[in-house]
């Protein structure tokens, strides 16, 4: 009864995953690269995908064992338990660190293009007003858990003389290119096993 269930639900997941993946590359081919920077949907999935992944896994075994046919004993119910709690710890940082960088820069628009000599940044729609010798140091943290599945997690803030910082996460985009255009300004690089802001 579980597999009759659960199976077109997989099929129909799968399905949609692999259509949508195969739009996007489609759509990529002919599409003009873009230098604008927003908290998409694509960019979110990118990273949210492991951590989805193993939350997924880890909360489809408890209908499995309380759906079961017969009487499960305690020690199942201790494994399955545990195995929740593992997958958890695996993808809880991940999934608060994501909603933490949303709520940062879910109405941050970037506009970055080196080759222009082009770095704006939009909130709300509207322009942030500095310039680039505004800018009084940088302070670039990357993450140092590079296995975890909250290692594609960092940010980058910039401080500007009048005192106000802007908070850019990689929610938008990859941000080492953006440290790169910026190197003539003093750099403070930092490495953390959880980059929260």
């Amino acid at each position: 009864m579980k597999s009759t269930f659960f199976r077109p639900l997989l099929e129909a997941a799968v399905a949609i995953f692999l259509v949508l993946g195969a739009a996007r590359w489609v759509t990529g081919l002919f599409s003009k690269r873009t230098h604008v920077y927003q908290a998409t949907a694509a960019r979110q999935m990118r990273l949210l995908f492991w951590p989805l992944l193993a939350l997924g896994a880890g909360l489809s075994v408890l209908p499995a064992v309380a759906m079961g046919e017969g009487p499960v004993s305690g020690f199942e119910w201790t494994l399955t338990l545990g195995f929740m709690a593992f997958t958890l710890v695996l993808s809880g940082p991940a999934l608060l660190l994501h909603l933490r960088y949303w709520m940062l820069n879910h109405d941050t628009t970037l506009a970055f293009q080196p080759t222009d000599n082009r770095f704006e940044v939009y909130e709300a729609g509207q322009r942030l007003p500095f310039e680039r010798r505004d800018l009084a140091r940088v302070e670039r943290v990357t993450c140092r858990a590079r296995h975890s599945f909250w290692a594609k997690y960092d940010y980058l803030r910039l401080h500007l003389h009048d005192g106000r910082i802007i908070t850019l996460t990689s929610l938008l985009t990859e941000l080492e290119p953006l440290a790169v255009f910026l190197r003539s300004v003093p750099t403070e690089r930092k490495g953390r096993y959880w980059c929260w802001v």
